[in-house]
């Protein structure tokens, strides 16, 4: 049974889904990845039993809309404020996963005084390689000729050769998820990354406690890379999950919450 209860409200001009499960402790605010859902975050929330918890879609992605007409990291960073705003919630430990760590980062630039942790899963501190810019906007045009579907293809690319042996029925649910966004929000989120800065000079200043999660088998944002911006990070833990490629929450769900609720216990 999925902890917590699906909720909406109105907040910074747009209209939330998100998930609420009730605990003990400063709320932990679950940033999904792309192009998912917040129903990636069920299982580790599921299991970190008597932890209060949120998990939101995030403008144009799952029940939240609309989709943000000049989007970018610091436009989604500002309206994750007005949410929490909402709710009256003052501090939070993030949690983002891959664009949910680049959304920390952007909140972290301009509410770093709400930030009472930070868990960075399978992300980067890095901006886009011009390479990689390119391909968002490919992207971003064969969505616009295609539909949500032409997010699909790079979906066996987040998931590591064990989860795709073990559990093959997980791809089928992620384009199940990837399938119900709308093309203009998953368009919208490409923009948004191709134009983020790079957050590399901010980790030094970063003095929160953070835990740095990523999976063995990541191939996006590889271990390596996990493992020099926990270096640079003044008060951080690095946890390499094995058998988990870039989904390592939805991969390895019960390593995944045993690695948070321990850095939980210690915040």
């Amino acid at each position: 049974m999925t902890r917590g209860t699906v909720k909406t409200l109105e907040a910074g001009g747009f209209r939330w889904s998100y998930r609420e499960a009730e605990g003990q402790g400063t709320p932990v605010l679950f940033l999904h990845a792309f192009p998912l859902q917040k129903a990636m975050w069920d299982p580790v929330v599921d299991r970190l039993a008597g932890r209060a918890a949120l998990a939101v879609d995030l403008p144009g992605f799952g029940g939240s809309r609309p989709v943000p007409e000049r989007p970018s990291m610091d436009g989604y960073a500002a309206a994750i404020a007005a949410f929490l705003d909402a709710l009256n919630v003052d501090r939070v430990v993030l949690c983002g996963l891959s664009m949910g760590g680049y959304l920390a980062f952007a909140f972290w630039r301009q509410h770093r005084e709400r930030v009472a942790g930070l868990i960075l899963a399978d992300t980067r501190a890095g901006a886009d390689t011009p390479e990689a810019r390119e391909g968002r906007f490919n992207l971003i045009a064969r969505l616009k000729e295609e539909g949500s579907r032409a997010a699909t293809g790079s979906l066996p690319n987040l998931v590591g050769p064990t989860t795709r042996e073990a559990q093959p029925g997980l791809l089928a649910e992620l384009e199940r998820w990837v399938l119900a966004n709308p093309a203009e929000g998953i368009a919208a989120a490409s923009r948004a990354m191709a134009g983020r800065p790079d957050s590399t000079p901010l980790l030094p200043e970063i003095e929160v406690p953070a835990l740095v999660i990523v999976g063995e088998e990541d191939t996006v944002t590889p271990p390596e890379e996990a493992q020099a911006m926990a270096e640079a990070l003044p008060r951080a833990d690095l946890v390499r999950i094995p058998g988990a490629g870039h989904l390592a929450a939805l991969e390895q769900p019960e390593a995944f919450a045993h690695a948070v609720a321990g850095f939980l216990e210690r915040l």
